[in-house]
């Protein structure tokens, strides 16, 4: 497939359309996203006007109402993509093993079971494979590998993939096993990008700006923290350095948008700031005010990441199974 061969995608999880930029950057076309939260739909329905959401709880989603609503049959299917919440594997919380958040995978395991789609992607934080986390970790392997797919899961950095942020995941990809291809994961595309560089000709919006600055009460704070280091007090806090990639964006536990600060400014980074260095292009769109936004964009997938991703199996894999004639087999 070359890069404006299109493939199909079903988006669980969807968030504010990260991963669904990045499949769409790719030559995808997103069939269906699901998600629960109001902002974020709201957010994805703003950048993807046309795209059908189910907007609601995923484990009320039925396989038979998904297929409806995609406009598919078992089978048909290209890609089943996911990121179930991971507040309960993320190295950044309590990591609790008991948490029912880290349970949530089981209903992306029923819809893939139902769909069958020839490929799946699952993403997931670096705290899945650490620790006690690792037995939550085989048991999701197992339940991929008992659907009836090959599996494999890597930890890969998106700052090797044009993201300008040090942010590792897991990505497990599977492939239907009558397919008969090995499922694989891109290698590093990119060398790390500066914050200097994803900051290059920025406009902001001087309303964040003013914004920020009138209501951050940390200004002795950030003045005695230095580049590329964190706050002693609040270790959440963290200011950027011009010569290096970002650490991982998150949504700031409870700080919201003043926990990531500007590399030489006393003030925290802007919403178009953060926009960069997820690599959301400029005119992405947020609804609600700036803490929804940074809420939004730590728990996305970094758009450029995804695409890097989506075309190694778009020119790897099903490529390969429609250069192999597979394409009668998929639905038996």
């Amino acid at each position: 497939m070359n890069s404006r061969s299109e493939f199909t995608v079903v988006s669980t999880f969807s968030g504010c359309g990260g991963s669904s930029l990045g499949y769409k950057l790719a030559g995808g076309k997103v069939l269906l996203a699901v998600e629960w939260d109001n902002n974020a739909v709201e957010t994805y329905r703003l950048n993807f006007p046309k795209t059908p959401i189910y907007h609601g709880d995923v484990c009320k989603l039925t396989v038979e109402e998904c297929l409806k609503l995609a406009g598919v049959r078992s089978g048909e299917l290209d890609i089943l993509d996911g990121s179930p919440p991971c507040q309960g594997f993320s190295t950044a919380g309590l990591r609790k093993f008991d948490d029912s958040r880290n349970q949530l995978f089981q209903e992306y395991v029923r819809l893939l079971r139902g769909l069958r789609p020839k490929c799946f992607v699952m993403e997931n934080v670096s705290g899945m494979v650490k620790g006690k986390m690792k037995l939550i970790f085989v048991e999701c392997l197992r339940e991929l590998k008992t659907s009836g797919y090959k599996v494999k899961a890597r930890l890969l950095n998106a700052m090797y993939f044009n993201v300008p942020q040090s942010r590792e995941r897991v990505i497990f990809v599977g492939v239907r096993e009558n397919l008969g291809i090995e499922p694989s994961h891109p290698k590093g595309m990119s060398r790390p990008k500066t914050v200097r560089a994803a900051f290059e000709g920025l406009t902001d919006n001087p309303v964040d700006r003013m914004r920020l600055k009138d209501s951050s009460k940390t200004a002795l704070q950030m003045s005695e923290v230095r580049p590329g280091e964190r706050c002693r007090l609040h270790h959440s806090h963290q200011r950027l350095a011009w010569n290096q990639p970002a650490s991982t964006v998150d949504r700031g536990g409870g700080a919201g948008a003043y926990h990531i600060w500007h590399p030489s400014e006393h003030r925290p980074i802007t919403r178009a700031e953060v926009k960069r260095l997820q690599s959301f292009p400029d005119a992405y769109r947020f609804a609600g005010g700036v803490n929804d936004a940074f809420v939004r964009i730590g728990n996305s997938v970094p758009p450029n990441f995804m695409r890097a991703i989506a075309e190694h199996i778009r020119d790897k894999i099903l490529q390969r199974a429609k250069d192999a004639d597979l394409e009668p087999q998929l639905t038996k």
